[in-house]
């Protein structure tokens, strides 16, 4: 209703509360993209040999870089979750989570789920299993490698990467009440700053990554779903029936963007989670079954024993660049190109869940899908080498694209599961093409609230940008040199994100110090700052708790409420924010305004003296403490509890209680809640 109210003590622009287009953002990746695009498509031969050499630049530079960085991420996400941060909530202190345990496990399942795991469930176990990085291939230990190798590219490292940028975005719009982009994570570390030219330099970044992480999505699955599609209707390979594919995906987000249909592929993709684990059961039942379950425990073993040395393994002695470039480097700048991407959706899912709940949540219920997934299908196609079939090997590794439909040709009703798997595979191709556009236009617009999108027209931009990018990389070299790219495109975001987890550490730890030093605001100190701010605090009395329940009334809640009535006035609501004084002499502050139903609602702050508990003298003579009690209407009918303590709210989170309870009272009073 007005959640848009931007919190006036955290120095936030006020440019941030229109509604339209970051113009620099918008108009210098589109640049970027358009000229890469047009590059690749006038001169493919000299696109392909310049991304090569950046790639072996890159790869020789920044390999360590990038396994390095892979590692801390998840070092620093874990980190957090264990510390007592870990019990922050990704919004005020007394939000519930939005979805239901069941719903949010659901969607954070799907988000695993993609066109691209198809792909590689069964091309990268055969390569690594013909072709390991080190020792013989066609052994056993290559065998027990090559399946590990995979749920390595896929697993933790990469989540990890998705949960910090999706613990952050979350943190800082919901609990901080800050515009939902990458800029707002950056705030505690450049001040003001991250309203200019430099927030414009990250979310360009951010933008690049994930268009050149999306376009590598599609381009998989357009040369895997070609393969399908000819395999079953006829339709021949090439790059006319690809850019048809391509041409589909725009169209779907195009039709998306216009009518709004969210939430009927939502419901698809639901549906296609249903339908993939079906595929996968269907393979585990009438596959070798006994030997699929041992190596689906066998598999497990070997992740966890191996994974803390595979982490940090550079190959500095032995170095297989070509290997390098085309798994580990190429999947890290994957994930990380991807990361503003889904970290944006988890973000939006999360809101009212601790740190703790949204981490252990993001780095398992995800990979346990990978997990059965790559384990299923990745050891079903190496068992069926080990019985013989070279042939079938060969076309895996060389032509990866047909690998996973050549595997389900071994199997029963292979029409029918081969149908399935095309109808799967089609709509998260779609889906991710929407999805990504939606994302892309959020991150170049100003959106008042972070429940709001981006507009139709802007989304159809980067849906066309994101199809035509696509379309030039396959002309260049196909999903190589979408992989090249990638890793190319990855590295400036990878330096983005080291201050994200910069920003969010500050951020998490100035919370905490308000919290025991509640006169304390902002967002940053510099440790200069800090260390005159402790010099001050130790030449001047410690306040009482009286005294801090009235210094706070007076600096944090009274503007606090008079910012929501003037809020409400403007959407031409009745509302006044009243300051009293009982005859006691203690303050209390009030916020008024018109309801529904012709019941108004009201919002009262009132100190209450508590007593220490104890016995003895030392109890009686002690004055106690002070808190800070939200009395509600009476009865405490606009909301589920009353006489809540708010004394070390911040002022974004003092505003976005009352607008909960405000929406709360409304939705009861109207007979929606």
């Amino acid at each position: 209703m007005c959640a848009n109210i931007r919190p006036v003590g955290e120095d936030i622009e006020s440019a941030e509360q229109q509604v339209g287009l970051k113009h620099r953002v918008f108009y210098g990746a589109g640049a970027g993209v358009l000229a890469i695009a047009l590059w690749a498509m006038a001169a493919p031969e000299s696109a392909a040999g310049t991304i090569g050499s950046l790639v072996g630049w890159t790869s020789e530079w920044f390999g360590w870089f990038y396994i390095a960085f892979a590692t801390a991420v998840l070092v620093f996400v874990l980190a957090i979750a264990f510390s007592r941060y870990g019990r922050v909530k990704l919004g005020p202190e007394h939000s519930a989570p939005q979805y239901s345990t069941f719903a949010w496990a659901s969607m954070l399942f799907a988000a695993g789920i993609g066109t691209d795991l198809m792909f590689f469930a069964v091309a990268e176990p055969v390569t690594q299993y013909l072709a390991p990085p080190v020792g013989e291939g066609e052994t056993v230990d290559a065998a027990r490698e090559a399946t590990v190798w995979t749920l390595f590219h896929y697993g933790i490292n990469g989540w990890g990467m998705y949960a910090l940028m999706g613990m952050a975005l979350a943190y800082f719009a919901y609990r901080m009440n800050m515009p939902l982009a990458i800029r707002s994570v950056l705030y505690p570390i450049f001040g003001r700053r991250v309203h200019g030219g430099l927030g414009d330099a990250v979310d360009i970044a951010a933008v690049l990554g994930t268009i050149f992480g999306v376009a590598t999505s599609l381009g998989i699955g357009v040369v895997q779903l070609n393969y399908g599609l000819s395999v079953l209707f006829g339709i021949p390979e090439g790059r006319a029936a690809q850019i048809g594919l391509i041409a589909l995906a725009v169209t779907v987000a195009t039709v998306s963007a216009v009518s709004g249909v969210d939430r009927g592929i939502k419901r698809l993709s639901q549906l296609n989670v249903v339908l993939a684990l079906g595929l996968a059961g269907f393979i585990l039942v009438t596959g070798n079954t006994a030997f699929l379950l041992n190596g689906l425990v066998q598999n497990v073993g070997d992740f966890v024993s191996s994974f803390p040395g595979r982490t940090m393994d550079t190959f500095a002695y032995d170095r297989p660049d070509e290997w390098l470039n085309g798994w580990t480097l190429f999947f890290w700048a994957w994930w990380i190109a991807w990361a503003s991407f889904v970290g944006l959706f988890l973000a939006r899912i999360s809101r009212g869940r601790t740190i703790r709940q949204f981490v252990a949540g993001t780095l398992l219920l995800p990979f346990s899908y990978i997990l059965m997934w790559v384990s299923i299908f990745g050891n079903s196609a190496i068992d069926l080498i080990r019985q013989g079939n070279d042939a079938f090997g060969q076309t895996a590794m060389n032509t990866p694209e047909r690998g996973f439909y050549t595997l389900l040709a071994e199997y029963p009703a292979f029409p029918l599961i081969a149908s399935i798997a095309t109808f799967v595979g089609l709509l998260f191709y779609v889906t991710s093409a929407d999805s990504g556009a939606l994302v892309m236009a959020n991150l170049s617009s100003r959106l008042p609230r972070p429940q709001d999108d981006a507009a139709a027209g802007t989304r159809i931009v980067w849906a066309v940008a994101t199809g035509v990018l696509t379309a030039a990389m396959l002309v260049v070299g196909g999903v190589p040199a979408l992989q090249n790219a990638t890793i190319i495109m990855g590295l400036p975001f990878a330096f983005v994100m080291l201050l994200v987890m910069v920003g969010l550490y500050r951020a998490l730890r100035n919370e905490a110090d308000r919290a025991l030093n509640p006169h304390r605001v902002g967002l940053s100190r510099r440790p200069a700052a800090r260390r005159r701010e402790r010099l001050r605090r130790r030449r001047r009395p410690v306040p009482s708790g009286r005294e801090r329940a009235d210094e706070y009334l007076s600096q944090t809640a009274r503007p606090a409420l008079a910012e929501v009535a003037a809020e409400l006035r403007a959407r031409n609501l009745a509302a006044e924010a009243h300051w009293t004084v009982d005859d006691a002499g203690r303050p209390s502050v009030e916020l008024e305004a018109e309801g529904a139903g012709g019941a108004p609602f009201r919002y009262r702050i009132r100190p209450r003296e508590m007593p220490r508990r104890g016995s003895g003298a030392r109890a009686s003579t002690d004055p106690g403490y002070s808190r800070l009690d939200v009395e509600l209407e009476p009865g405490g009918r606009n909301g589920d509890a009353e006489g809540y303590d708010v004394m070390n709210y911040t002022h974004a989170q003092l505003i976005d209680d009352v607008l909960e309870r405000y929406e709360r009272h409304v939705a009861a009073r109207s007979g929606l809640g």
